[in-house]
């Protein structure tokens, strides 16, 4: 069916919601933009004339799709080569939608998007709905087709699970770029003290290269370890010069708000590392270098007002 261009505009206007919405659910920005485009093209089969509250009706049928989405990625994930980590987005990314409350910006770090793996579709979907765009149950429970106490359940078991018995120290964009300059500055010393002193005694480390890049599957443990690594990670090395085809340049930024360093070659970034920071010091070192899960990245850096790299890595 064709649409008027009032219809056309009144998906687009709600195109940033459904993004943003869609990228929480699913923990990639590829996968919420099909997401989007397929309600798009719901959206564009019926008869909209006859649907009352059309940010309501997008809104369900989204995310019944990333919910069937989430069923068939847990299998794909079974088989995936090494640790599976989200999609990071850079500062800036309009992809990360609301960021008004506490709420909403815990709902995309990207420590909370690794954490919701744990969950089951379901609760995923109550736990974004509900703490990232404040809908009431009842409102999630007709999108759902669940009943109220169905939903104020799944909503109490996603909290549950999500539980790690830290809080998470906000930061603002000042901060983060100082935090990174003293975690680049400690991990390229040479030394593995200066970065001990930046991590929590049970921080862990973990890559994702989805068996393009070389990754560890099994995570680093314990402050030494973490720190041995890193150092290790940044040592000059003709091997990996050659691997890469050069040296990246290493930039402070941030990823789903929390501080992160951020690697380009070439204009292309070839990996982001988010530091997960709590009141003790860094709890997470999570690195994403799978190249698939980069391309937006590169996208944004592209336009990104930045300033000279803080080092050039190997």
């Amino acid at each position: 069916m064709a649409l008027s261009p009032g219809d056309v505009d009144r998906f687009e206007a709600s195109r940033p919601r459904l993004e943003a919405l869609a990228y929480r659910l699913l923990g990639s920005a590829a996968e919420a933009e099909d997401a989007v485009q397929e309600t798009f093209l719901r959206w564009q089969a019926a008869d909209v004339a006859r649907i009352e509250v059309p940010e309501a009706w997008l809104t369900k049928v989204l995310t019944n799709l990333c919910l069937n989405q989430l069923a068939s990625a847990r299998a794909r994930r079974e088989t995936y080569v090494g640790q599976w980590l989200p999609e990071p987005l850079l500062g800036g990314d309009p992809m990360l939608g609301p960021a008004d409350t506490a709420e909403q910006r815990e709902s995309v770090s990207y420590a909370l998007l690794t954490l919701m793996e744990r969950l089951s579709p379901a609760e995923r979907a109550v736990y974004v709905l509900r703490e990232a765009f404040g809908y009431p149950h009842r409102e999630i429970a007709e999108i759902l087709d669940v009943t109220e106490a169905a939903s104020q359940q799944l909503l109490h078991r996603a909290r549950k699970n999500l539980t790690t018995g830290r809080a998470r120290t906000e930061v603002d964009e000042a901060a983060a770029r100082r935090l990174v300059e003293e975690f680049l500055t400690a991990a390229a010393s040479g030394k593995t003290e200066p970065l001990v002193r930046l991590l929590t005694s049970d921080a862990t480390a973990v890559g994702d290269g989805g068996g393009k890049v070389p990754a560890r599957a099994k995570a680093f443990e314990g402050a030494l370890a973490v720190a041995t690594f890193l150092r290790g990670l940044l040592l000059p090395g003709e091997a990996k010069r050659r691997y890469l085809g050069g040296k990246p340049g290493v930039y402070a930024w941030t990823a789903n708000g929390e501080p992160a360093l951020v690697a380009v070659l070439d204009g292309r970034v070839v990996g982001v590392m988010c530091l997960e920071v709590t009141a003790d010091g860094v709890v997470a070192v999570r690195s994403q270098v799978n190249p698939d899960k980069l391309v937006r990245a590169t996208e944004l850096w592209a336009s990104a007002d930045r300033r000279e790299p803080l080092l050039y890595a190997f």
